[in-house]
């Protein structure tokens, strides 16, 4: 049987549903009965999604790698420690890849830390490179402002696009919709 080869996918944009639909995919790909992995960056704290997996026990490796949000200009933690976190979940990211033990790998938020400069776009173009390795699963890359460089390495892009979003307004996330 020959062994599947894996792609590169990217939701990016300004608009409501990058992780959503990443999440929605980890659902249909379980149900399918493969074995997925999410790695989130920049994200710390026990999410909706989190509590669901583990709620309902879903086969879904999920790990979050973060310090708190990261604020250009007033964060009280310095950059580095935001680097330093964001690197912990490159190379956790890169084992799950070259293990080939998962179907699917979410890797979320990652364009978010490629575009504040905590992690290096060189070092994620390298991680995806088929080359180096027989990419197995797929990867699923969201965040806002995906690199050009990773966009023409994808097999697939979308563009989650705002038209109007309750934030405009002043409206605050909402607990199971936004988080």
């Amino acid at each position: 049987m020959k062994k599947k080869k894996g792609q590169i996918h990217i939701y990016t944009g300004d608009g409501k549903g990058k992780t959503t639909a990443a999440l929605g995919l980890a659902l249909r790909a379980i149900g399918a009965e493969k074995k997925v992995a999410i790695i989130q960056f920049m994200k710390k704290g026990n999410y909706s999604e989190h509590k669901a997996i583990k709620k309902y026990k879903l086969p879904i490796l999920i790990e979050s790698y973060g310090t708190g949000y990261y604020k250009i200009l007033s964060d009280k933690k310095p950059k580095s420690a935001h680097q330093q976190t964001a690197q912990k979940a490159l190379k956790r990211a890169e084992e799950l890849i070259e293990s080939n033990k998962h179907d699917l790998i979410i890797l979320d938020e990652i364009n978010v830390a490629i575009g504040f400069g905590l992690i290096d776009i060189s070092e994620v173009i390298k991680m995806l490179n088929p080359k180096r390795y027989t990419l197995y699963a797929t990867i699923v890359l969201t965040g806002r402002r995906a690199h050009p460089k990773l966009k023409k390495i994808a097999h697939l892009v979308t563009d989650m696009k705002k038209i109007k979003h309750p934030f405009d307004k002043g409206t605050k996330a909402q607990k199971g919709i936004e988080y």
